[in-house]
């Protein structure tokens, strides 16, 4: 093994200090935003146990607890909002941003005028998928129809009782 004699070391502690203060910098610029498509949840790992947890604005998009290190991130309408989370004492443990995309896959809207659909389509067939700033009559007709299904179904579990 081969060593070479620093003869300073004035430079390499300004590169240390200057890498130190980069590396600080970091997580505050590389802090990702939570991406979440519409209509769809992500399981997010808390990296310490948390006590409370509240999302800016419900209407874009909702939070579930399941244990003090695990919450679900669902993602409501188009926009950006945030998600807060507290740990026993209060303090801040989680302050990220959430921002709702599009759904992935093969999205088609259909343009009427000025009305829209957007449907989501495989190679099969397409189906209606509504989205905020469709056309109300398709959206609430698809709507009512998921609400029926959804009611069926709770009645079929015994929730409804």
């Amino acid at each position: 093994m081969t060593f070479r004699r620093l003869s300073s070391l004035k430079p390499t502690l300004g590169f240390v200090a200057g890498l130190s203060a980069l590396m600080a910098a970091a997580p505050i610029a590389a802090a990702a935003d939570i991406e979440i498509p519409l209509d769809q949840v992500r399981l997010i790992a808390l990296k310490m146990p948390v006590k409370t947890v509240f999302v800016g604005n419900p209407v874009i998009a909702d939070v579930t607890v399941i244990d003090p290190t695990h919450v679900f991130i669902l993602g409501k309408n188009f926009g950006t909002t945030n998600v807060v989370a507290l740990d026993a004492q209060g303090r801040e443990a989680v302050n990220e941003q959430i921002i709702v995309l599009d759904r992935p896959g093969s999205a088609v809207t259909l343009q009427r005028g000025a009305g829209k659909t957007t449907l989501i389509c495989t190679s099969a067939r397409c189906e209606a998928a509504p989205t905020p700033g469709d056309d109300n009559t398709p959206y609430d007709a698809v709507n009512t129809q998921m609400d029926k299904r959804e009611s069926l179904s709770l009645k079929a579990a015994g929730a409804g009782q």
